[in-house]
């Protein structure tokens, strides 16, 4: 038996100008593309690592609320950071965005962010 696929888009977070989609909700479960600090018109925000770190948990908070489920609900998060250094402000960040019971993580250094400092993807229950 084939799970159901259910696309999830709102406007209420960046909409990817490529080919993904913002989430897709399959088996319980919510799988949030990587956001990175995008605003509604597609515009990075914000120098620092804090400031966008913040942007990019607020337009998956809209994902996951639009897909029937919260940042309470997540079980698995990947940051990608520009550089490695960032760890401590995305760090704290993410500490208030995930004050109790925190989920799994792994943040790893890539090279492939053109303007932000940060991307994150994560699952979250339904």
């Amino acid at each position: 038996m084939q799970a159901h696929k259910e696309v999830i888009r709102t406007d209420r977070a960046p909409i990817p100008n490529v080919p993904i989609s913002q989430a897709v909700k399959s088996g319980g479960l919510v799988y949030c593309s990587g956001f990175v600090p995008e605003d509604l018109t597609g515009k990075i925000v914000g120098g620092d690592i804090e400031t966008q770190t913040d942007r990019v948990f607020q337009n998956l908070r809209a994902v996951l609320e639009a897909a029937g489920s919260s940042l309470d609900k997540v079980v698995k998060v990947t940051v990608f950071l520009a550089d490695k250094r960032d760890f401590p402000g995305m760090n704290k960040v993410f500490g208030r965005y995930f004050p109790k019971d925190p989920p799994a993580r792994s943040t790893v250094q890539v090279g492939l962010l053109v303007d932000a400092r940060v991307e994150i993807e994560l699952i979250a229950a339904v």
